[in-house]
């Protein structure tokens, strides 16, 4: 018989939290595990490394559909890995297209943070960009 572990067990080897564990159970992306006599679950080692796998797309940053459908073409090893890479690359464009936004918004408040006078917060720059956002940082009053 497969060794199992309870919820708590798979928490520590995963590094997933229970809530966590127990959200990815209700939107399907980890099978509902047996349960003992006394209601507990019960996970074995399929259910370890199915954890993993989400966590680490987690961490990637993949959306959970992507998760879904990406565990979905990991049972299918004969498949072509192409809706795999395109899921990828896909990915790959949403992480360029933030850090394209993240890049201008880097530039924009360090911008604000030159124009500060240092002086009184009725002259702050910042206090007055933040205040009126349809004027730039850029713009000269």
């Amino acid at each position: 018989m497969l060794e199992t572990i309870p919820i708590g067990g798979l928490s520590r080897k995963t590094g997933v939290k229970v809530p966590t564990i127990r959200y990815y159970e209700s939107v399907g992306l980890l099978p509902a595990p047996p349960r003992t006599d006394g209601n507990r679950r019960l996970y074995d080692a399929k259910a370890i490394d199915r954890l993993r796998f989400i966590r680490h797309a987690r961490e990637l940053g993949f959306e959970l559909d992507a998760i879904r459908e990406l565990l979905n073409l990991a049972q299918q090893p004969q498949r072509s890995c192409a809706k795999v890479d395109a899921l990828a690359r896909e990915h790959l464009h949403a992480i360029s297209s933030r850090i394209e936004r993240l890049t201008a918004l880097k530039t924009e408040v360090e911008s604000m943070i030159k124009a500060c006078a240092k002086g009184r917060i009725a002259k702050c720059r910042i206090i007055d960009v933040l205040s009126h956002h349809e004027h730039c940082v850029h713009d000269k009053h």
